[in-house]
């Protein structure tokens, strides 16, 4: 078994990525109980936490297929211990998600971890694991919306209720985007392995420039209205509405003023 020559320490979950943990947990129950004196810090800090979990989830997806695929040098580079300051764009899979939501409340997908595609074998494979990254977020958005799509939000408090529907937005945005067929996101890396050689080395050159190109045309107003549109329109169908996300969002963004609690949420 391949899987054997990984050492226990290399999968070890650290304690970098238990700290963040740690952060989401207490910042996420300062928002339910109405601790904080200021509630969109701790919104603040509950959302950008489990964001990070989510994004360090995502790229461990990634790592932990590669490994079972056949790429045993996975574990010697940290990727199994969760731990963000291990991967090689850490630039790319944290900070600049993380800033793009401070600025624009958008879960842009990051960069992947890097993975010794020699090692594996079969198209299917290389699939799966660019496929693993995605589908982890898709899995997060169902987990943060199932208390919506539940009807199980009887007694959470209406702050947290946003915070929870605002995180779902990320996650949703974030499964959409990095399913796009474009070189350097996720999504074009499912497809590669089909594609002809001739093809792969046409594209090649542009994959460096897919993530800013993403970032570029959702600043053109009807492209990001249309895209919105679309994510509401599926938010909806998971029970979250327009109204918890757009306060969730006030909330997140403390920084333009604190926002008055609502009184009221709508159905």
């Amino acid at each position: 078994m391949t899987i054997a020559t990984s050492r226990r320490g290399d999968s070890r979950i650290s304690a970098v990525f238990l700290g963040i943990v740690a952060v989401a947990a207490v910042s996420g129950w300062a928002v339910w109980t109405d601790f904080a004196a200021a509630p969109g810090v701790a919104v603040f800090l509950f959302v950008t936490a489990a964001w990070i979990v989510s994004l360090c989830l995502h790229e461990y997806a990634h790592a932990r297929t590669a490994l079972h695929s056949g790429d045993i040098s996975i574990g010697a580079k940290g990727y199994l211990t969760l731990n963000p300051l291990k991967y090689t764009h850490a630039l790319l899979s944290i900070v600049l998600p993380v800033l793009f939501v401070i600025m624009g409340g958008i879960g842009l997908p990051g960069g992947a971890v890097f993975i010794e595609r020699g090692r594996i074998r079969g198209r299917w494979r290389h699939s799966l694991i660019s496929a693993a990254g995605p589908l982890t977020n898709v899995l997060f958005a169902i987990v943060c919306t199932a208390p919506f799509w539940l009807h199980a939000l009887d007694g959470v408090p209406d702050t947290f209720r946003y915070a929870l529907g605002f995180l779902a937005l990320l996650q949703v945005t974030a499964a959409i985007l990095n399913f796009l067929p474009i070189p350097g996101l996720d999504g074009y890396g499912v497809l590669e392995p089909w594609l002809s050689y001739k093809i792969k080395r046409q594209v090649e050159p542009f994959a460096p420039f897919g993530l800013i190109a993403v970032f570029a045309i959702l600043w053109i107003p009807e492209v990001n209205q249309y895209f919105f549109d679309a994510v509401d329109a599926l938010l909806r169908a998971l029970g979250v509405t327009d109204w918890d996300t757009y306060w969730g969002r006030q909330f997140y963004q403390f920084w333009k003023g604190t926002p008055e609690i609502p009184t009221f949420t709508q159905s």
